[in-house]
């Protein structure tokens, strides 16, 4: 099965400035959008970020002008910068690589606390 490995997750300070990574194998990737998800406890999944083989790029309001996603296509690797972290960022964050339908997939997903 298709397996994609995140990380770059761990207890962060308020206004640290962590990477994520996410690594895919480079048969999907090249041809995939892709995108960071988080889940905090007790929330629903929401999409953070997304960045398309052509390089455009979406965030959620919440995150806007704090984090930015980019990809390294040589590498096979999407990356989520996150500056100024804030408490409320504290969730699992995880890594989808989207084709169709029928060819989604998804990381183990990665903490990230953010406390004193």
């Amino acid at each position: 099965q298709v397996q994609l490995v995140e990380s770059g997750g761990g207890l962060v300070q308020p206004g640290g400035y962590p990477r994520l990574s996410c690594v895919a194998p480079g048969i999907i990737f090249s041809s995939n959008t892709m995108t960071w998800y988080r889940q905090a406890l007790g929330k629903e999944r929401e999409l953070v970020a997304g960045i398309s083989r052509g390089g455009s790029t979406t965030y959620v309001d919440s995150v806007k002008g704090r984090f930015t996603i980019s990809r390294d296509n040589a590498k096979s690797t999407v990356y989520l910068q996150m500056n100024s972290l804030k408490p409320d960022d504290t969730a699992v964050y995880y890594c989808n690589s989207y084709y169709s339908i029928y060819q989604n997939y998804w990381g183990r997903g990665t903490q990230v606390t953010v406390s004193s």
